[in-house]
């Protein structure tokens, strides 16, 4: 199971093992992780999912699809390493991986 960490926007770390499949939203809301408010479910049709990925991260993580990209448009304080969280799905390959909520969503 890897290994996922939210920060909430006050600095506190939420520690979670996930089942590989599962996106970052899907756990965050699951856990009630303040700030993740995911307002579509996960279709990828807000921008209330946005979370910062860790630039440790950043590369293993990779880049918005287009898709995605569009609805970042919509989001709070867009940064380089910002994401929709119900786009990235965990795996192995992101074990330890630490995301970033902003201050606020859309």
């Amino acid at each position: 199971m890897p290994k996922l960490t939210i920060i909430a926007f006050d600095g506190t770390p939420y520690d979670f093992d996930v089942q590989n499949g599962s996106t970052v939203m899907e756990n965050a809301v699951r856990n009630s992780v303040p700030g993740v408010e995911a307002e579509c479910g996960g279709a990828c049709a807000c921008a209330t999912c946005h979370v910062y990925v860790d630039e440790a991260w950043s590369a293993t993580v990779g880049a918005p699809e287009a898709m995605e990209e569009d609805m970042l448009d919509f989001a709070y304080d867009v940064k380089p390493t910002s994401r929709l969280s119900c786009q990235i799905k965990m795996s192995d390959r992101l074990d330890g991986l630490v995301v970033h909520v902003p201050e606020r969503q859309a």
